[in-house]
């Protein structure tokens, strides 16, 4: 399989791209000339593991930028195998392989496969969207169990800025819901299993740890725009093309993530390298099991959104603005303009965490729910203030 690998078009401004109304009437500003303050952010190659046949169902591979989350990092300690004892991979396998299932997807002459579990006994199944994107605009989607059962299956609804999706097989009968567990109380070093269908190999079981927590790994969606995978969990078991929407799981079998994206190297000649490097990504469960429920209630998740926009901008020499988001523009009667905040603002800190970047909004706005409160910290005229802004929705 070829991938192609290239910069992910920066983002200057945080929500709009995503939907926000149109803020423009509120008074833009330009921010000041000062020098833009670059942070690194390493790039490597991904590869998405929803299916083998990525290019055919429409999806383009790009480049993926992993950061870490503002606060403080988790460390990525592979060096704790040797001190946690390894998990039965059998035993686990033999429990939970029954509730996970294989995705075949056909748009035209095209299709390709992915994984995913049953996670109630109505027959929902939980994925990600990019696995069954293809088949959104016209296509079938046929849901394989562990038995060889095969049943077709309808998107119930889908949510490209998390890459989440929930499927629904008409016959519910002998199903078993997959227990899941919490995320929150993973720890780095601890054992995992990844359990999915890589390459379309059904039942395939594979074993590792938890190498990191907490990174924010943006990945392609639809129409060319981008999907945040937000708090993902980082780990060594190895997740292939067809691994996404599957299960990982914690020694007692509960889910802890949803496998969705594995690292690449580019090679010399510009391609990639094939297979598993050891660094995959899952969608971790506690805000997987929200997202699912949200779109089985509704057929959609529910979003959050700020009403402003901003370009990150520098401090670093005398005389230059604070370093962290000057704010272009607002909303007129959103959220950030109830609040106070105005354009010409530089916004320093949002919930208590150094602001950076755009995508530090958007994430809140993800994480967040409609009407939960964030605060923001910023500066107007040399003068610092603080905001508590209530999330309206998109």
């Amino acid at each position: 399989m070829s991938a192609r690998h290239g910069a992910r078009r920066r983002v200057t401004v945080s929500e709009q791209q995503q939907g926000e109304p149109d803020p423009a009437s509120a008074g833009p500003t330009d921010p000041p000339a000062s020098p833009t303050r670059r942070s690194f952010r390493p790039r490597i190659g991904w590869l998405l593991g929803g299916t083998a046949a990525l290019a055919a169902i429409g999806l383009s591979i790009a480049a993926l930028v992993i950061a870490l989350n503002n606060g403080s990092p988790s460390p990525t300690g592979t060096s704790a195998k040797a001190d946690v004892p390894a998990c039965s991979a059998a035993a686990v396998a033999r429990e939970e392989l029954p509730s996970v299932v294989t995705i075949q997807v056909t748009a035209g002459d095209v299709g390709g496969t992915g994984s995913g579990e049953v996670i109630d006994t109505e027959g929902h199944v939980l994925t990600n969207n990019h696995v069954i994107a293809a088949a959104a605009s016209g296509g079938t989607v046929t849901v394989i169990f562990s038995d060889g059962r095969a049943e077709p299956a309808t998107i119930v609804g889908r949510d490209p800025e998390t890459d989440l999706a929930v499927l629904k097989v008409p016959d519910a009968k002998g199903l078993v819901p997959i227990t899941f567990g919490s995320s929150k109380n993973l720890r780095v070093g601890q054992p995992v299993i990844a359990l999915g269908a890589p390459l379309g190999l059904s039942s395939t079981v594979t074993a590792g740890i938890v190498s990191a927590l907490d990174r924010s790994v943006n990945v392609p969606s639809d129409d060319g725009t981008t999907a945040i995978l937000v708090a993902a969990i980082q780990t060594d078991a190895a997740i292939n093309p067809g691994n996404s929407g599957g299960a990982l799981v914690n020694c007692a079998g509960q889910v802890v993530g949803i496998p969705s994206a594995g690292a690449t190297v580019p090679n010399p000649e510009g391609g990639s390298s094939a297979g598993n490097i050891g660094i995959g990504f899952a969608i971790p469960s506690d805000f997987a099991k929200m997202i699912a429920g949200e779109i089985i209630a509704d057929g959609s998740a529910r979003h959050g959104f700020f009403g402003l926009t901003v370009v990150p901008v520098g401090g670093d020499q005398p005389g230059s603005e604070p370093a962290g988001l000057y704010v272009t523009s607002v909303t007129p009667g959103g959220p950030a303009q109830a609040a106070g905040i105005r354009a010409g603002d530089v916004i320093i800190e949002i919930a208590g965490e150094p602001a950076t970047s755009a995508e530090q909004l958007l994430t809140v706005t993800l994480e967040k729910r409609p009407g939960d409160t964030v605060q923001l910290t910023y500066e107007r005229q040399g003068t610092k203030h603080q905001a508590e802004v209530t999330l309206g929705q998109r």
